[in-house]
């Protein structure tokens, strides 16, 4: 089993070549896919290690996950909500552009303005893509924070955005356990004057003590008009912040533009998944962490993909939940973890194998490397050896995908444990330490030598550091710090 023909079927030899014999002409194409509300007038500024993609061109990413879908898409599930106890909702195309609408103008009420920062700690509930999307419709940026972390991370991470506004839940669930969130948050803003309002959504609807800050979500959104204008926004507008951590125990501010950022995920998301209008698609990760971001909120909705979202833990209340969801709602592509793959290997065969997985056509993994043993299983057992596997390597900073096979552009052998090829427009390669390519089958550290749509603006307030930590070790490379 050393490599496997396994494809979808199709095979296009043009988009390589046109990508290789100029990237930013390649990368001007894919752009067009997307919804622009005046043209760009330079498709990339390049002043290392800075590069601003479509100049001049102007661009909302709430419109065109959402408005450009009313016409023909409006009655279409966006996404199939599961709560990890049970309850279900269904959000079509309409519902979430109305819930956006509406929440938009809520935010403009209190007085946020383009550019201003919004704090999101939720749990995987609808009300969290909503509050992203609503922030990106009136320019806000917003920066999402992992329900998971305690209140001096958040805290921490508040204190760098300088946010006005933060919304929460009275509580989420996770393995079973209610988690305080609104806890958490008054916690970790007690000092922090500048934060003016918390938006507070009834998730488990226990009693909490409210302050003069306190707004309640429902109360908010009751009276509230459901049109709202979507901003245009120029191409390099901010439209997120997601911290990871740093070396020095402050946190990093990644901070990403809009319209090279679209672009990146609109073409990785139909390269690396196929998408088709028939498609259910079903990916584990936290909207907290980038993969949650770009490819359960902004890539899937700019295909206007049905999608499944998933509240509580893989194993909860057993190891059989993740089947049970895909037999449910007849998932066709799921990407989830390596970790979450072990875990389920050893429980054995037997438990997916009682379940229908038939709907399944691709299979995807995501967050680290995924070993042989473990592909080789997802290939057999969840894929029934019919599914192609799309092992994909990206980082917070790539904004989408770089490295990967992509079965809705070609069809190339699959190795067990290889993540194959960078995707189209990219000049990747593994360099020793003195800055010279390697030897195939040789160690390396692993560079980008081109600039491309997805990759971050820079570092939060923290130009210096964005230089030093990916631009300084190899001259005009990003350095991804991978070996």
């Amino acid at each position: 089993m050393s490599e496997i023909n396994i494809g979808l079927g199709n095979h296009d030899d043009k988009t390589r070549l046109e990508a290789k014999s100029n990237y930013v002409h390649f990368w001007e194409k894919q752009a067009k896919n997307l919804f622009w509300f005046s043209p760009w007038t330079n498709p990339l500024d390049w002043n290392p290690p800075f590069a601003k993609w479509f100049v001049g061109g102007t661009i909302n990413a709430s419109y065109n996950t959402l408005d450009i879908h009313q016409k023909n898409k409006s009655d279409k599930p966006a996404i199939f909500w599961e709560g990890e106890n049970g309850e279900s909702r269904i959000l079509t195309y309409h519902d979430m552009w109305i819930q956006v609408q509406k929440f938009a103008n809520v935010l403009k009420s209190l007085g946020v303005k383009k550019g201003d920062r919004v704090t999101i700690y939720l749990p995987m509930i609808p009300e969290l893509p909503i509050s992203m999307l609503a922030c990106a419709r009136i320019g806000a940026i917003h920066t999402v924070i992992f329900s998971g972390f305690s209140a001096s991370s958040i805290k921490d991470r508040i204190t760098d955005s300088k946010s006005k506004i933060v919304i929460t839940a009275d509580g989420g669930y996770r393995r079973g356990n209610i988690i305080y969130l609104k806890q958490v948050i008054d916690e970790a803003i007690a000092k922090l004057d500048f934060v003016q309002n918390v938006i507070v959504i009834e998730r488990i609807k226990n009693k909490i003590k409210l302050s003069s800050k306190d707004l309640m979500w429902n109360d908010l959104m009751n009276n509230i008009s459901n049109v709202c204008v979507a901003e245009k926004l120029d191409s390099s507008h901010p439209l997120y912040i997601l911290y990871t951590s740093g070396t020095t125990g402050k946190p990093k501010g990644v901070l990403h533009g809009t319209g090279g950022y679209l672009t990146h995920l609109y073409s990785t998301f139909k390269w690396v998944f196929d998408i088709k209008d028939s498609d259910i698609f079903f990916c584990t990760a936290d909207i907290g962490w980038v993969t949650g971001h770009s490819y359960i909120v902004y890539g899937p909705l700019l295909h206007g993909a049905t999608q499944v979202m998933y509240e509580g833990s893989p194993d909860f209340p057993d190891i059989s939940r993740i089947w049970n969801i895909i037999q449910k709602y007849k998932i066709t592509l799921f990407y989830t973890t390596p970790t979450a793959l072990r875990m389920f290997m050893k429980f054995g065969e037997k438990i997916p194998n009682s379940f229908d997985l038939s709907t399944l056509r691709l299979l995807g993994s995501v967050g680290e490397p995924i070993n042989p043993e473990v592909w080789k299983w997802y290939f057999k057992t969840i894929g029934k050896e019919k599914c192609p596997i799309v092992d994909t390597w990206w980082q917070t900073e790539t904004g989408g995908i770089m490295i990967s096979a992509l079965p809705g552009l070609e069809t190339i052998p699959l190795k067990p444990g290889s993540g194959t090829l960078p995707i189209p427009g990219l000049d990747i390669s593994v360099i020793d330490e003195d800055g010279k390519d390697v030897l195939p089958n040789t160690k390396g550290y692993l560079v980008i030598k081109n600039p491309w749509p997805g990759m971050l603006l820079t570092l939060w307030k923290d130009d210096e550091k964005y230089y030093e930590a990916y631009w300084s070790k190899y001259k005009n490379c990003y350095y991804a710090g991978d070996y």
